[in-house]
């Protein structure tokens, strides 16, 4: 039995953080569903603009939609669809055997709707309707901005992946969003069993603080900050207001970790893997990632619902001169602006393509 399987029969779910149509046609996709337990799928902008700038696989669809005069951001979502959509039929029946626990694939609104609450209700319900798909989530940051949005598309019954968290603090608000619109569901009568996750952003700690702090410290900002997230998310769910909605007919809104993949070339390519093992849980992991875990990868004990020692190593940092709570705000902040660049990167690629495809037409 390989890595994989074993963390999958440990409770925690693995989702692909990665989308091409390359994946979708070649069967690889396919092979990591029935050989490494994949059970879900992730995209982003910048998963995207990779897709479609180093692939030709695209280019037939952005011909066709150019012979319909579609706006840059059009084409892209209708071409964006079609692979989510697919990947989403691959993932149908997980998504059923689960009873809708797992098996979903994210597509996330344009992030320069990041701090536009009104226009990222508008846009998620736009999407999943053009889905069609019942096992769609529908990305949304967990910004200010985006907390009332969150809130109203789970009131809406459109599944949420509430993205761009950094900490606790983040958490909690995107849970309390998510709470309040089960909670609204409950008392209009309607069904509280609407999908989400909360996505708690890893390795891009580490990043943040490399040379930071006394080197004993090194790659252990973001496992602290998941054993942290990962006590709260415990704490919520043994809490009275989330068994009353249990109570109801609501499900967890699941916590994620993601941004998984290890930015130091000295530490293990699976170590937020293995330093994240979790019940009730999904990691989602890059290729690269969930290769390495499933040839040779291990984990060994669980996350502690207490949080382990994750407080002193905080502590530590903190001594340091590393303050948390500042730190989230501004990975927040930059994730969102990453998010932005790599979106207009994504429409110049596809005006670029769509240029050069029109002259040589």
């Amino acid at each position: 039995m390989n890595a994989t399987k074993k963390l999958y029969d440990a409770g925690q779910s693995l989702w692909l953080d990665n989308i091409t149509r390359d994946l979708l046609t070649n069967g690889a996709l396919k092979r990591y569903i029935d050989e490494f337990t994949v059970t879900g799928l992730t995209s982003n902008p910048t998963i995207f603009d990779h897709a479609i700038k180093n692939s030709g696989s695209y280019d037939s669809a952005i011909r066709e939609r150019l012979k319909a005069g579609k706006s840059d951001e059009d084409l892209f979502f209708e071409i964006a669809l079609e692979d989510i959509t697919q990947a989403a039929d691959l993932f149908r029946p997980i998504h059923e055997r689960t009873a809708h626990v797992d098996g979903w694939v994210s597509l996330e609104v344009s992030p320069v709707l990041a701090h536009d609450t009104e226009t990222t209700i508008a846009e998620a319900k736009d999407l999943h309707r053009r889905a069609g798909r019942p096992n769609l989530f529908i990305k949304i940051p967990g910004t200010k901005e985006g907390l009332p949005a969150i809130e109203e598309t789970i009131f809406a019954g459109i599944p949420v992946n509430v993205t761009l968290l950094f900490s606790r603090e983040h958490y909690l608000a995107a849970a309390d969003a998510y709470l309040r619109g089960v909670e609204r569901r409950i008392a209009a009568g309607l069904n509280p069993n609407v999908g989400s996750v909360a996505s708690l952003f890893i390795s891009r700690w580490d990043v943040a603080v490399a040379g930071r702090a006394p080197q004993a410290l090194n790659d252990k900002l973001g496992i602290a900050i998941g054993e942290r997230v990962y006590k709260a998310y415990s704490d919520l769910l043994a809490s009275p207001r989330w068994r009353r909605a249990f109570n109801a007919g609501a499900r967890p809104q699941r916590l994620l970790f993601a941004s998984t993949g290890t930015k130091d070339p000295k530490e293990s390519a699976t170590l937020y893997v293995k330093g994240l093992a979790a019940p009730l849980t999904v990691n989602t992991m890059p290729e690269n990632t969930l290769k390495a875990f499933a040839h040779h990868g291990e984990f060994g004990s669980l996350l502690s619902a207490d949080g382990g020692d994750c407080e002193a190593v905080l502590a530590a940092f903190g001594k340091a001169g590393v303050n948390i709570e500042t730190l989230a705000a501004k990975l927040q902040d930059d994730g969102a602006k990453s998010f932005v660049a790599s979106w207009n990167e994504l429409l110049a690629v596809i005006a670029s393509k769509s240029a050069a495809l029109a002259s040589a037409a």
